[in-house]
């Protein structure tokens, strides 16, 4: 490089006065941070990237590894090319003399000049090494544009090519001259770090957009950890000078060695083969010998047997063991593909916390698992989940053994692994589904979540939960991930055939090569479904089981309650556990006020998404201890009734010797019956025979039959017809047997029901295709696009992008992957009735003041972020009710709570002491009551 390298600079820290002068404190030469850079990307390659990314970028190449490590080291090394420009160089006005007397001049008023911003250093990089490959070393320009744009991707937003037009029309500012000559002489010294004739090997390379989509994620890490000034330390103000240091790329590699040492990123899983699934199953899972089940074994078979490793999908009812069915067949795809760590998706915070203990001891049964794997639970608020918090403290878990007799701890919470925009790139990731949906998302840095994603087992579970815009993301992110070769495991109780084909057509059309798609003809059930393989129709692992259905009618008044008070009571005369499950939280309250009133408070509990979080965990704990699995630990009382919301349906592992439920589509209805008679246990005589009681409907005699208002507000009037049409005259389900024929005829295209119900479906059906279309519409508005073909590159690639989706903690991201239904959140505390703020009286540790000022403590925040609470769709959509309530919580802004992490941006709602508060704000007008038994209440006021 040039002696003008030097003031070039990266600089760490420098300081402006009030005249925006810009003063260098302390600095690093370019040359330095560049060669910095190389080091540590061939250091990632070569003891962190997954083995599966690394095959697939050395596919592109045609090459292996070390090919990899050429490239991408290469890329680290002229990343930051673009700061040889007077753009960049203008922003440290006192450097400029020494700059000028080398030739570099910066003329006056670039530095306020109104086009500086478009001209910035990665854009001056991409348009340099696009111009300068094919005229000094004979690339093709295509693979040339192509490595380029890798380049003007690295802060996380590839340019337009508009932009790069604009940049190439500023000559001022780009630089020309002894600027291009400086920029030429950068780029000749990086080639000599990986040697010419290497680099030309790559001249006529195709890349596709997933390889260098690929590429961008490593030089991004390599950048951000070479930029660390706690790892590579910065050079005092006073070194500057006009005799420069000659570039010494075997300092920068013994540098990023120390670096790379203090930094201590873990090394990832290396799978073992899987051999014997039944066996491993036991071993894995401490489960007797031959314990597993057909479609458990025949996930893990499928796994195998792949050609290609790549989708597969577990339908099987309720209890079936689909979890554990995926982390074996996870173990499979990761030794036959080289993923070095997993991804597990659930559809909830709640759901995430329960999955995370399960995979722990899971991970601590694997051979071979390195201690210190990096772990990640991917929510915002993991910092109250005690488990996590422990790893974050260096704290490993505690050991269960490994399965073959050794006592082993595994999982470490890396610290450098636990920022926003890093989390998901630990090793195994557990968390809500947002994550993995956030691949599809256009957003900043969408590159290190593809590395992150590409490298692993991706599992998803309950995916029939997900709605027609969440499944848009799915679609989306299958085809990336099989783009990439990533193998996906998907977990459903049942799948309409339909929408099986969908997410296995959006796995292939990404794959390389692609798959023969090879669905069923018919509604088998247990069934597991391939890429590559045929559909597999498996046993159940327990014997069939019939249901009795029966349906609760409504009194003269339209009102079921009485109806459900006296089958309550028949039901469970010589006693038994109830669980009544209603499809809004104002069903939920106003029938447990009136089954209070019937069997008294101590023999009701009620069970929806409106309590505090801190709350819902302890009603969840206590759900469990009472009507959990047979044990020492269950204290199942004699007589009790659930009233729930749809909080029971998926993950909470509780039994119940009655359900009723609110009619809903077919397949939740299936669902719910998970949580009838699924443990095997004494029960009352006339409750031996498992009975559904269906309600939640005006009249079973009307034609045709339709849900109660609520209902048809959260599912559509579609489904719901259809649910009735095929339930209306059901006596019997036999589980699982029914299952698969009943859910292909709920999504089926075949009519169902009397003929005179018809008209009212297919005016249904039309306006259920207009809301279809219209979600998909405003989902694809952030969409990511498809991989495209080999000739494209990143530029337009994140185009019209939504800025930072780092977590699933600001409703603007989450309301781009989940429909904008989302509810607002706040965080609940009391007042002390002098001024002052207290946590909650009634949560364990309430009542403790809460610092106004002053800096909340660690603790005690933790403390205060349990208290989150949602509030009701009603008050959350974006109108002018819903900015009206954001206002009135916003005047509740404390200092104190700005200043702590998981409290900072948070909306507060104080309560009184009687747990009451009123919302007065333009449209906004409520009344707030927060029952510790009903949970939250409110009521709409007059203005």
């Amino acid at each position: 490089m040039t002696a003008v390298d030097p003031w070039l600079s990266s600089w760490g820290k420098s300081i402006t006065d009030e005249n925006d002068r810009t003063t260098v404190v302390e600095w690093l030469p370019l040359h330095v941070h560049l060669a910095d850079a190389a080091a540590v990307a061939d250091l990632l390659v070569h003891r962190w990237v997954s083995p599966l990314v690394l095959d697939r970028i050395a596919a592109d190449l045609d090459g292996d590894h070390s090919d990899v490590a050429i490239l991408v080291r290469w890329l680290a090394a002229v990343h930051d090319i673009g700061k040889i420009s007077p753009a960049f160089a203008a922003q440290v006005p006192s450097l400029t003399p020494l700059m000028t007397r080398h030739g570099l001049v910066v003329r006056n008023g670039i530095g306020v000049h109104p086009q500086r911003a478009i001209v910035r250093h990665e854009r001056v990089g991409e348009v340099t090494i696009g111009d300068w490959l094919p005229e000094a070393l004979g690339f093709d320009p295509t693979t040339a544009a192509q490595l380029a744009s890798i380049v003007g991707a690295h802060h996380g937003v590839p340019p337009t090519r508009n932009v790069l037009n604009e940049v190439r029309g500023r000559p001022v500012l780009r630089g020309v001259g002894p600027w291009e000559d400086a920029r030429r002489a950068a780029l000749r010294w990086a080639v000599g770090l990986v040697g010419e004739d290497a680099l030309r090997r790559f001249a006529t390379a195709r890349l596709s957009r997933p390889v260098q989509v690929l590429c961008a994620g490593i030089v991004i890490m390599a950048d951000w950890i070479a930029s660390n000034a706690d790892l590579f330390t910065l050079q005092p103000a006073d070194t500057i000078s006009d005799d420069p240091s000659p570039p010494d790329a075997d300092r920068s590699v013994r540098r990023a060695a120390l670096a790379w040492s203090e930094l201590d990123l873990p090394r990832g899983w290396d799978a073992h083969a899987v051999t014997d699934p039944a066996t491993m199953f036991a071993r894995r899972f401490g489960r007797p010998a031959g314990s597993a089940r057909p479609s458990q074994v025949a996930a893990v078979e499928a796994a195998l047997d792949q050609p290609t490793p790549g989708l597969v999908i577990v339908e099987a009812p309720m209890g079936e063991g689909k979890t554990e069915a995926a982390l074996l067949a996870a173990e499979a795809l990761a030794a036959r593909t080289g993923a070095d760590g997993c991804f597990v998706g659930l559809p909830t915070r709640a759901t995430s916390d329960a999955m995370f203990s399960r995979v722990l001891r899971w991970m601590r049964s694997l051979p071979g698992m390195p201690a210190d794997v990096a772990v990640m639970l991917a929510h915002s608020t993991n910092a109250l989940n005690d488990e996590f918090r422990d790893l974050g403290r260096g704290r490993l878990v505690a050991a269960d053994g490994d399965g073959c007799g050794h006592d082993r701890e595994v999982g470490v919470a890396h610290h450098w692994l636990r920022g926003r925009k890093r989390g998901a790139l630990a090793q195994f990731v557990i968390g809500t589904v947002d994550q993995v949906l956030f691949t599809a998302l256009r957003s900043r840095h969408l590159m290190l979540r593809h590395l992150a994603m590409a490298g692993k087992v991706v599992i998803v579970d309950e995916v029939h939960a997900y709605d027609v815009y969440m499944s848009r993301y799915l679609d989306r992110t299958l085809h990336w991930l099989g783009a990439y070769g990533t193998p996906v495991v998907l977990l459903s109780a049942t799948l309409p055939a339909a929408r099986r084909a969908e997410l296995i057509r959006a796995y292939e059309s990404g794959s390389r090569p692609s798959l023969p798609t090879i669905v069923p003809d018919g509604p088998g059930y247990p069934l597991i479904s391939a890429t590559g393989l045929p559909a597999r129709v498996v046993p159940a692992g327990s014997a069939a089981r019939t249901v009795h259905v029966e349906h609760l009618h409504s009194t003269d008044t339209g009102d079921d309650l009485d109806s459900l008070v006296t089958a309550l009571r028949e039901a469970l005369v010589d006693g038994g556990c109830a669980v009544v499950i209603r499809n809004t939280v104002a069903r939920v309250q106003d029938t447990a006020d009136r089954l209070a009133a019937e069997f008294g408070d101590d023999d009701v509990t009620v069970a929806h998404s409106r309590f505090l979080a801190v709350d819902r965990s302890r009603l969840d704990g206590d759900l469990i201890r009472r009507f959990g699995p047979p044990g020492a630990t269950t204290d199942r009382p004699t007589r009790h009734v659930v009233v729930a919301s749809q909080v029971v349906e998926q993950s909470l592992d509780v039994d119940f010797d009655v359900l009723v439920t609110d009619l809903a589509p077919v397949d939740l209805v299936l669902q719910r019956l998970g949580r009838l008679h699924r443990h095997d246990r004494e029960r009352p005589e006339r409750l031996r025979e498992p009975r559904v009681l269906l309600t939640g409907v005006d009249d079973w005699a009307a034609a045709p039959v339709r849900a109660v208002a609520g209902s048809r507000r959260v599912y559509g009037e579609y489904p719901l017809l259809r649910s009735a049409a095929l339930l209306t005259d059901l006596k019997t389900i036999t589980v699982p047997d029914d299952i698969a024929p009943l859910v292909q005829a709920a999504y089926g295209a075949e009519e169902v029901g009397p003929d005179g119900w018809h008209g009212a479906m297919e005016a249904a059906r039309t306006k259920l295709d207009a809301e279809i279309s219209r979600r998909e519409e405003r989902a694809g508005t952030f969409l990511l696009g498809e991989t495209g073909g080999d000739g494209g590159n990143l530029d337009d690639w994140l185009q019209v992008q939504v800025g930072d989706a780092e977590t699933d903690r600001d409703t603007r991201f989450t309301g781009q992957v989940r429909d904008g239904a989302e509810t607002l959140e706040c965080l609940v505390v009391q007042s002390d009735g002098a001024g002052g703020l207290l946590v909650p009286v009634w949560v364990p540790d309430g009542g403790t003041q809460i610092p106004l000022d002053d800096r909340v403590p660690d603790r005690l925040a933790r403390r205060i972020a349990a208290c989150a609470l949602r509030l009701p769709v009603g008050m959350s959509q974006l109108n002018a009710v819903g900015d009206g309530v954001v206002a009135a919580l916003e005047h509740n802004h404390f200092p104190s709570f700005h200043q702590a992490p998981l409290l900072k941006g948070q909306l507060v709602l104080v309560l009184d002491e009687h747990r009451a508060a009123e919302l007065h704000h333009g449209a906004a007008h409520f009344r707030i009551v927060y029952d510790l038994a009903r949970g939250l209440l409110v009521e709409r006021l007059d203005p």
